[in-house]
């Protein structure tokens, strides 16, 4: 008996009927830059305690569990539900709130997560880890610092539930670090075939791809630099293997949305596809960012002697939240600060 292979996605959850009941589908998935650049979230399916510290050079970020483990990358649906719906209202000239109240039955249609008994107890679970997350850092969002600890959630509140226990209305109060995001719109559009990827890591990935590759024309990074975005517990061996597999699986069934993915020895290759072009226009009206100029490399040189120019590149793009107006420009600028600020390596 022949196997049938197992498709990369997850399978529809919801019946497409249901999204015409209410207007879940006008707001469209968006998610804030801060946590889309920073490893916030676990990639395991099992409760991960680890306390978790990352710097990129003066900013900081420390991320902290509570006894039921780190809010994962599924958890993280939750969250791009309440800022799609912020954003949404926003559009629409309404006065936005940092509490909001939800249908759950509509937030697990529109993020394709489970429906009936479970889909409900793990929708319970997402916010207790959300909630018991803490993350203590000094990133700035909507020009603001926040340096006190504070959770993914400030906190929810279960509004009515049915006899048999299931919840019909939740409230849940984002955090000032991601409400200053909505408010400064440093967030970014994302596909809907985002919550259809099984894979944390090949969430993970795109989200470093839709906020670092863009609409430029292709973005590498190294594995051992993408390990450390990820966030993930493999080893340098097994994380080689995920990835690779990731990329085999996306070069047969083109499975992961907007960009291609594709591993050359230790380099991951991010290019998008063609359907993409103007798939985000809206929010990305200045000029893309695309590749810096060997005249441009070579100032750059000169103004931080001593440092590798690809470490520079890669600080600076790691840096920036948008495309800059003129990048050969902002580039020779952030080489010359980091040399001021830091000397000779």
């Amino acid at each position: 008996m022949t196997k049938v292979a197992r498709s990369p996605l997850l399978p529809d959850r919801h019946d497409q009927a249901d999204f015409f009941v209410c207007d879940i589908y006008d707001a469209v998935p968006k998610a804030d830059i801060a946590s889309m650049e920073h490893p916030v979230f676990s990639l395991s399916t099992k409760p991960d305690t680890r306390i978790r510290r990352y710097e990129n050079g003066d900013n900081f970020l420390e991320v902290i569990p509570s006894v039921l483990g780190l809010a994962t990358v599924m958890d993280r649906d939750v969250l791009i539900y309440c800022i799609s719906q912020v954003m949404a209202g926003l559009k629409q000239e309404r006065k936005i709130e940092r509490k909001l109240r939800l249908t759950a039955y509509d937030l697990l249609a529109a993020t394709n997560r489970p429906k009936g008994g479970s889909g409900y107890i793990c929708l319970k679970a997402a916010l207790e880890r959300l909630k018991g997350t803490q993350i203590q850092t000094n990133i700035t969002t909507g020009d603001k610092e926040i340096l006190d600890g504070f959770g993914l959630i400030d906190g929810y509140r279960i509004v009515r539930e049915t006899r048999d226990g299931r919840m019909q209305e939740v409230e849940i109060t984002l955090p000032d670090w991601i409400f200053n995001a909505i408010e400064g719109k440093e967030v970014l559009t994302i596909n809907r075939q985002y919550f259809f990827l099984r894979k944390p890591l090949e969430r993970r990935l795109y989200e470093l791809a839709r906020k670092h590759c863009g609409r430029q024309r292709e973005w590498k990074i190294s594995l051992e630099r993408l390990h450390k975005k990820t966030g993930s517990n493999s080893t340098a061996k097994e994380f080689k293997r995920l990835v690779k597999a990731i990329c085999e699986d996306d070069s047969k069934y083109s499975h992961m949305p907007d960009y291609r993915f594709a591993l050359m020895a230790d380099i991951l290759i991010v290019k998008p596809r063609p359907e993409f072009t103007e798939a985000y226009a809206d929010e990305e009206k200045l000029p893309l960012l695309g590749m810096i100029k060997p005249e441009t490399r070579q100032k750059a040189r000169l103004e931080a002697p001593g440092w590798d120019i690809d470490y520079l590149e890669d600080e600076w793009r790691d840096w920036m939240t948008e495309p800059p107006r003129k990048p050969d420009a902002a580039f020779i600028g952030f080489c010359r600060k980091w040399f001021e600020k830091r000397g000779r390596p």
